[in-house]
């Protein structure tokens, strides 16, 4: 299976924003940190869910039976995985029987959530745990009692979001977590939404989950929450309150910025979280620890994914153009002009729409982003089978 291999180019660096010269800077277009061309990669035959990084290794799931390398069929049941750096597509191969939704990493485990009952031939229901170099199936097994849509790691523990009731009979409201170390449901952990999860981040000292949720732990919180990583708990102080469902989640330190003038009382500085959200034509907006608004963007569709690598955070989604301005009307038409970003766009940690615009096609586009500092890559997956008007099927790598 030899396939044309170039070498990643340097990433590009984006210009640094000094808090004193934002007038003079305005005029300069925010440059995104990698390319808007694709870097080779395999493509699939059926839609992507979910792209994770361990290395310089993209595990990817889905809907697929397929991953097709220079033209040719290669047999991939809904789990493959990847070399960032040459395309190359590798040997694991654990086989799920239904479509898998959500992927994460944990040193050398690869979690899967989704619709399946077996991996590999083994009945794992909707939760599985992988060998990341072997793809084969551990002792982790777990029953939950709906559907699971978005996993995470750290702090020892493996994080699980959704629209489901239970775990192995005990109770849990869209929202567990279990101990890396045994696998077993981390018990101490109660976090409880009354709707369900869509999407969930983790940092070194907090757990944020986003949904379409108006209560967690019993307290009223809008859509986007703040719980402490190791019980559960509610952080009342972070209160966002986005203003559409949320369906993606992402977090990483990000520089000191100064406010956006656009939004009163932003905040500055310190780790930024960033979500991906549907609403009236569709949203994305990052917020500072204390739940002050860094920014808000606009599209004309639905933003469904979302990564941040060197301060730039990447959307994905079924938009078509990002609106100049927040106000948008029926059917999310732009009212006050728009840049075309067809799938997929930029922003930069001061708000500022970057020049990216790889341009993929498709109706329901890009369902899930991931980023990795160690390759300087971000790896899109969806739907989509052109990017920039060549054919790359629901997988592209950007460096």
């Amino acid at each position: 299976m030899a396939r044309l291999v170039r070498n990643i180019a340097p990433r590009r660096r984006r210009l640094p924003v000094l808090v004193g010269a934002l007038a003079v800077l305005a005029a300069v277009p925010a440059v995104a940190s990698v390319s808007s061309d694709p870097l080779p990669a395999p493509s699939f035959d059926g839609p992507v869910y979910a792209v994770a990084y361990r290395d310089s290794t993209v595990y990817v799931g889905g809907a697929f039976t397929a991953a097709v390398v220079d033209g040719h069929r290669v047999p991939r049941q809904r789990l493959a995985a990847f070399d960032a750096r040459t395309g190359k597509l590798l040997p694991w191969a654990p086989d799920a029987d239904a479509t898998v939704r959500a992927l994460a990493v944990a040193e050398r485990t690869v979690f899967a959530a989704g619709d399946f009952g077996t991996v590999g031939g083994a009945a794992r229901q909707r939760l599985a745990a992988l060998d990341a170099d072997s793809g084969a199936v551990t002792a982790f097994q777990h029953k939950i009692s709906g559907q699971p849509a978005t996993i995470a790691t750290g702090h020892g523990r493996l994080y699980v979001g959704g629209h489901f009731s239970g775990v192995d009979g005990v109770t849990r409201a869209n929202l567990a977590a279990f101990t890396l170390a045994d696998g077993r449901l981390d018990t101490g952990w109660a976090a409880a939404a009354d709707d369900a999860v869509a999407g969930i981040a983790v940092t070194s000292t907090r757990v944020y989950a986003g949904g379409g949720f108006h209560r967690i732990n019993g307290t009223s919180i809008l859509r986007l929450a703040a719980l402490d990583p190791a019980t559960g708990a509610l952080d009342r102080g972070f209160r966002p309150n986005p203003p559409a469902v949320v369906l993606g989640v992402a977090a990483a330190d990000a520089p000191a910025v100064a406010p956006s003038p656009a939004v009163p009382g932003a905040e500055a500085g310190g780790a930024l979280i960033a979500v991906a959200m549907g609403g009236q034509g569709g949203r994305a907006a990052a917020y500072g620890t204390n739940g002050g608004n860094r920014w808000q963007r606009v599209f004309d569709g639905d933003v469904q994914a979302v990564t941040v690598l060197d301060g730039i955070t990447y959307l994905g989604g079924h938009f078509d153009a990002a609106c100049t301005t927040t106000r948008n009307g029926s059917h999310g038409i732009c009212r006050d002009g728009a840049a075309k970003r067809v799938k997929l766009a930029a922003v930069s940690s001061g708000g500022k729409l970057t020049t990216w615009a790889p341009q993929a096609n498709g109706i329901v586009g890009v369902r899930a982003l991931a980023a990795s500092a160690l390759t300087g890559t971000v790896t899109a997956g969806g739907e989509f089978t052109t990017v920039g008007g060549i054919v790359q099927k629901r997988v592209a790598v950007f460096g």
